[in-house]
């Protein structure tokens, strides 16, 4: 406040007619506003602000650079408070807007005008912003400013300046949202801009960009200027070397703290790796591994003469670095400041619009005789600042970030000639060209910053490249050149260097090549000395004397024959996580403190354990030879006083957990006797439950790590469950019930989850206890207040209704005696009261519904305490059939009104819900646009075993009715992904169809001889292909073979026979006729198939 009385103060005791004190009052606001970071007031604001306005009006051209400037500090975080002066700096005739004109001749009150209209664009949170009129206003003024050239009596100081103030004005109109680019030539125009000073004063490159980009899948032309001499090189340079050293300590703030490197004595050579390096392939690029281990320069061979520069606008000397020095400095930030603006684009512009521009920023392999066309990596290879090269990879990673999709047509794998090259190969051809230079990028640079950020870019294109579909060979060179790094000497180089690994064993896993690459030995892809890892890491007697349980053979700790060694990655992740650091290849940063310094820091093992999780789920066969050790590593990590280390030891034993799981699945493609052995699972959870897993369940201070042990627990292999001792067995349940209370949502989700698991366990579904235990925390949470809670509790409440008419079926009458009527009556109420909450929790209601429904017997039929719950349940189902809801929601309640038809205690042939449902169903077969609710409509409609079920005759023949119509229907659809399951709706309606011909009764058989009278000719296709369409699996999963489906149309005839003979033939032409003459079509053409 002292500063701003002073300042107002001053401008009250100066004149505007004392123009030189108006300088002077002006400078004096500018640089102590910068120098203390004051906070103005808006009292004070007003006062300053009007002065400023007044003098910028009055007073003479030479004092309006530093009025302006003045300006520019006073707005600067006071943009919301500015709003009345807008008009008068942004207005048609404002000042800013003057003085900013490209015919402005003096470039300093140019640049002194942008740099204000920047301060004020940008935003403040909670506080309003420029309204639209002014953002589009300042975004064209900063527009024209970059897309103007420098003329010859500017210097390149104060035009980098100019173009950094733009640059910007523009990022913070993108910033946080507040501008969203929508227009193609809006989006154009400032990626042409942005392109054209992204490489502005990079030496050796001159390239002419065109005013706007236009989205094209193909690579655009890049005119090329011949490459001159650069005004800002030296013409006598005597550095010969490429090379950039790693600068060490701190900026201070306010430099710009580059690295810079002098340019070769040939502006025209490549400025990086030189020409020999580039045309290396890539299998050739191989660092000295040690060189890499103690931080060396890969390719020290080459003399490195390249100082730190460092530079400011306050803070410079040509003593210490030359006036060249210092242009190349400014000329860089515009470099930085032009990604850093094209970051901001990136996040606001929509991906699908962003891609059309992919080959104007992304390289592409250089044609035959055509030049390497200018992109990201070009940057990331050639500039000097080891800064500037961290931006250009920080924007190629935001570009790939979310590219899966479209990077997904790319196919190469396929050399057939083709007179054009389709989009597929130039897509493919650029995934090729971006692992190239990534990898020669990498063994290029010596800088520990920019280096991790290759290393993510890296990351972010395994994570997005569709490696299945393009030839092999592109993984493996990623892994052999980045196993060096997993030792380098900065942690953050070896963290990303692990994530990248995570991201190759997690893409499209299991991939062949990445199999054959876990396999590999220890030491393959590094050089002969294979000191590229500390000698521990390929030391196999030392983890396994660290983790008892490693005694043991791998034939001996599971099922089937392991490696000889652990697979190299294996190996890595364990010793990382479990070994004491070694200083010699690890950081002692203080940055990243460690237990005691005992192990290796934090973030290095998080990262591990999470790709060791990775590798368990993406390869289990490869991890289960050593599926005893690896839980042994869990089991420590659980015991460790870090919360992140135990949260990621509970994730690594569910990926174990599941793993087995998924192995001993009925459909499971692993033969049984490469599976885990149950007895190996046994002996695993055992030593979990003595372990530490029961306290990691009830450490409630972390509700993120309990959530994590409740889903560990709930992958426990059902067979090994019931093979553990009775008391850890109780132990299990016990602490999952407790933890169904918790007060923490994602707790009790977690838990309500687990129970959901547990009840579909053979040796505790029987179990009456269990079940009414299990059902009442069920309900429970299914009145929490927590939409995650109440979809989990609705999920679990659907299993324990399925485990019901399991043991109904199961175990018969005891089983439905012994659960209380109280319970059941509970269960009907919260299931239709939880069909009416939103649609992922509806979707498990309805199913339950169906269940319940399905399970009651005639006394609770005849109950009237269960009538009206029954009735209310029946109406909730009807009307969801009916309704808006998504389609899993609606097929679940088609496939629960189906159960509900399978109960012969049901009144379904007199009651009035009856018509309801079967009308419902009968709608939704025809119309629905999807047609997996059809197919399950079609299910519900063929279930009835007696004709009275279907009741009247006239609601008989409206079923009839409506599933020929469906049958018709069956190919019309507006969405083309519903044709796949076209097949799979008419094989249904044709079974359905004759379920119904099975049950007609003669009072029937005048309206379905009239219906086949008009759509016999139309349907009857329809009926060949479901006869000759066998050994397909329909949507309940059972196979129905081609006698199977002739036996049932016999069947039909045989039925309608016997009904006709007792009319005396009157409608026997009709319908029996017509079946046998599908009967004969259908044995003639099966005959001249054979034939």
């Amino acid at each position: 406040q002292d500063v701003c009385a002073v300042l107002v103060q001053a401008c009250q005791l100066v004149p505007l007619d004392q123009e030189h004190l108006v300088s002077k009052v002006c400078q004096l606001i500018h640089h102590l506003l910068n120098r203390y970071q004051v906070m103005v007031d808006e009292q004070n604001l007003n006062f300053l602000l009007s002065y400023c306005i007044s003098a910028l009006r009055q007073c003479s051209s030479w004092t309006h650079v530093e009025i302006l400037q003045a300006l520019a500090a006073l707005v600067y975080n006071n943009g919301p408070k500015c709003q009345k002066y807008l008009p008068d700096l942004l207005g048609q005739a404002g000042l800013l807007l003057h003085f900013s004109d490209p015919a402005q001749p003096d470039v300093e009150l140019r640049r002194a005008a942008v740099r204000s209209m920047a301060n004020l664009c940008l935003s403040v949170p909670a506080q309003p912003y420029l309204d639209e009129s002014y953002r589009s206003v300042c975004f064209q003024t900063f527009l024209s400013v970059l897309q103007s050239s420098k003329t010859s009596d500017v210097d390149d100081i104060t035009f980098c300046m100019l173009l950094q103030s733009a640059l910007k004005g523009v990022q913070s109109l993108l910033n946080g949202g507040k501008m969203k680019l929508m227009q193609t030539d809006q989006i154009g125009a400032l990626l042409a801009v942005l392109k054209k000073c992204m490489f502005h004063g990079l030496p050796g490159l001159s390239i002419e960009v065109p005013t706007a980009l236009y989205p094209a899948p193909l690579p655009q032309y890049d005119k090329r200027s011949p490459v001159k001499q650069e005004q800002s090189e030296p013409a006598t340079s005597k550095q010969t070397g490429s090379r950039r050293k790693r600068c060490k300590g701190k900026q201070k703030k306010g430099e710009f703290g580059e690295e810079g490197r002098e340019d070769s004595g040939d502006a025209g050579n490549e400025s990086v790796l030189g020409a020999d390096m580039l045309k290396l392939h890539l299998e050739d690029v191989q660092p000295r591994a040690s060189d890499v281990c103690a931080g060396k320069d890969p390719l020290s061979s080459q003399p490195t003469g390249w100082k730190r520069i460092s530079s400011s606008e306050s803070e410079y000397s040509d003593a210490e670095g030359g006036i060249q020095s210092k242009v190349r400095s400014y000329q860089a930030n515009v470099r930085q400041g032009a990604l850093a603006c094209f970051l901001s684009t990136i996040k606001s512009i929509e991906k699908r619009v962003l891609y059309g521009y992919w080959s104007a920023f992304v390289p592409d392999a250089p044609g035959i005789g055509s030049p390497q066309s200018v992109s990201l990596m070009t940057i990331a290879l050639k500039d000097h600042s080891p800064k500037t090269r961290a931006c250009a990879l920080q924007v190629l990673s935001a570009f790939l970030e979310g590219s899966k999709q479209f990077l997904s047509v790319a196919e190469d794998a396929n050399d057939h000639k083709r007179a054009f090259t389709p989009f597929s190969v130039t897509i493919a051809s650029s995934i090729r060209e971006l692992h190239r230079c990534l990898l020669l990028a990498l063994v290029a640079e010596s800088s520990s910053q920019t280096l991790t950020q290759i290393v993510k870019c890296l990351a972010n294109l395994v994570s997005n490249a569709p490696y299945s579909r393009l030839k092999p060979g592109l993984l493996t060179r990623v892994w052999n050149q980045i196993k060096p790094y997993i030792s380098h000497k900065d942690v953050n180089v070896r963290v990303s260097s692990l994530t990248l690994l995570g991201a190759i064993v997690s893409v499209q896993a299991p991939l062949p090549e990445v199999q054959l690459l876990l396999q590999q030995p220890s030491s393959s892809g590094l050089n002969s000395s294979g000191s590229a890892t500390p000698g521990r890491l390929f030391s196999c007697e030392q983890w396994r004397t660290a983790l008892p349980w490693a005694g043991e053979s791998p034939r001996d700790s599971a099922a089937g024959c392991g490696p000889p060694e652990p697979c190299w990655l294996l190996r890595l992740c364990v010793s990382i996580i479990i070994l004491p650091r070694e200083d010699s290849c690890s950081d002692s940063d203080a940055t990243f403190p460690s237990l005691g310094s005992v192990y290796e820091p934090c973030p290095l093992r998080l990262e591990a354990l999470q790709v060791l999780a990775l590798l368990v789920k993406g390869y289990f066969p490869m991890a289960q030879s050593y599926f005893l050790e690896l839980g042994e590593v869990a089991c420590r990590c659980m015991e460790e006083m870090d919360p992140s280390i135990q949260l990621h030891g509970a994730k690594l034993l569910e990926e174990l957990g599941t793993g087995v799981l998924q192995q001993h699945k009925p459909d499971s493609p692993t033969a049984p006797e490469q599976r885990v052995p149950v007895s190996v699972v046994v002996t695993f959870w055992t030593m979990m439950l003595n372990g530490p897993l029961p306290g990691t369940l009830q450490n409630s201070p972390h509700p993120t790590l309990q959530t994590s042990a409740c889903d560990a627990l709930s992958s426990i292999l059902p067979e090994a469950f019931s093979l553990l001792q009775g008391d850890q067995q109780i132990l299990c349940v016990t602490l999952l019930l407790g933890l169904n209370h918790s007060e923490n949502p994602l707790v009790k989700a977690a838990a309500a989850r687990a129970l959901g698991v547990y009840i579909l366990f053979p040796c505790l579904r029987q179990d009456v206890m269990f079940v009414a235990d299990t059902a009442n925390a069920i309900l429970n949470s299914l009145h929490d207040k927590s939409p995650n809670v109440r979809a989990k509790a609705a999920w679990s409440l659907g299993n324990l209704t399925d485990t019901l008419i399991i043991n109904m079926e199961t175990m018969g009458q005891s089983f439905q005696e012994e659960l209380s009527d109280l319970l059941l009556l509970k269960l009907l109420r919260s299931a239709t009261e939880a069909s009416k909450d939103r649609d992922k929790v509806k979707s498990n209601a309805v199913r339950a519904l169906g269940n319940v429904l399905h399970f009651l017997q005639p006394c609770h039929v005849a109950n009237p305490r269960f009538r009206e719950a029954m009735e209310e349940s029946l109406q909730a189902l009807i009307a969801t059939v009916g309704s808006e809801a998504t389609m899993k929601v609606r097929w679940n309640a088609c496939y629960a009104l189906g159960n509900v038809f399978k109960n012969p205690a049901l009144p379904l042939g007199e009651a009035p819900w009856a018509t309801q449902a079967f009308s419902a169903l009968s709608s939704v077969v025809k119309s629905c646009k999807n047609f997996k609710v059809r197919i399950k409509s079609a299910m519900a409609l063929s279930i009835p075993s007696r004709r009275e079920c279907y009741g009247s005759t006239e609601q008989f023949c409206q079923i009839w009715s409506a599933l020929v119509v469906a049958l018709q229907r069956s190919e019309d659809t507006e969405d083309f992904l519903e044709f796949k399951y076209s097949s799979s709706l008419r094989t249904q309606i044709c079974r359905a169809l004759l379920h119904l011909l099975g049950l007609a009764r003669s009072t029937d058989l005048p309206f379905l001889g009239a219906t086949l009278r008009d759509h016999g000719e139309a349907i009857k296709p329809y009926v060949l292909q479901y006869l000759r369409a066998s050994g397909e699996e329909n949507e309940a999963g059972m196979h129905t073979d081609l006698g199977e489906r002739e036996r049932g149309l016999q069947r039909a005839i045989e039925h309608l026979s016997g009904v006709e003979r007792e009319l005396q033939g009157k409608v026997r032409v009709r319908v029996s006729l017509y079946l046998e003459d599908v009967l004969t079509d259908h044995a003639n053409a099966t005959e001249l198939t054979e034939a």
